[in-house]
């Protein structure tokens, strides 16, 4: 895509089941493992030192030395499961999204953050584990303010996801 740019220091292990829209960044040293799928809407930011991983085997280190192969993966121990990031979100730094994640359009992902679960459009997300703790539209109702002339594309772009533009 002519208007994605993905950092050279960026690490991404089975590239084949990385889906890429059109304007995405991926800053330095991010790692996106994409084994069960990995997809990035059209104008996300994925900024620096963030961890994407569609598989995890937190619970099979503890138990390698009794399973393995098929065995392992028929004991539950490791969880594959796609993540999927909407449109115009921004992904914090040192953060890591986990398998079988969901993030609706314009989410934002404060810095630091472990992100699992389903997230609706428009969430503002902190922690670890991360919660929803807002929602971009208010920070953007004063930004908007500032900056008049940018509404009308602001409005179009939430009217094509279903959302309602913050009050004048």
């Amino acid at each position: 895509m002519p208007g994605t740019r993905i950092s050279p220091s960026a690490c991404i292990e089975h590239e084949e089941h990385l889906s890429l829209d059109d304007d995405v960044f991926i800053g330095h040293f991010c790692f996106i493992e994409a084994g069960a799928g990995v997809r990035i809407g059209r104008g996300t930011q994925v900024t620096n030192h963030v961890s994407i991983v569609s598989h995890s085997t937190h619970r099979a280190v503890r138990v390698a030395a009794e399973l393995s192969g098929a065995a392992l993966e028929a004991s539950g121990a490791v969880l594959r499961a796609p993540v999927a990031i909407g449109e115009r979100c921004f992904i914090g730094p040192h953060s890591t999204i986990e398998a079988g994640t969901t993030l609706g359009h314009g989410t934002l992902v404060s810095s630091h953050s472990r992100v699992r679960g389903q997230f609706p459009d428009f969430a503002v997300l902190a922690g670890s584990p991360a919660r929803m703790v807002g929602d971009v539209r208010e920070a953007d109702t004063r930004w908007l303010a500032d900056h008049p002339e940018l509404r009308p594309a602001y409005e179009r772009w939430l009217a094509s996801h279903g959302g309602k533009a913050p009050d004048a």
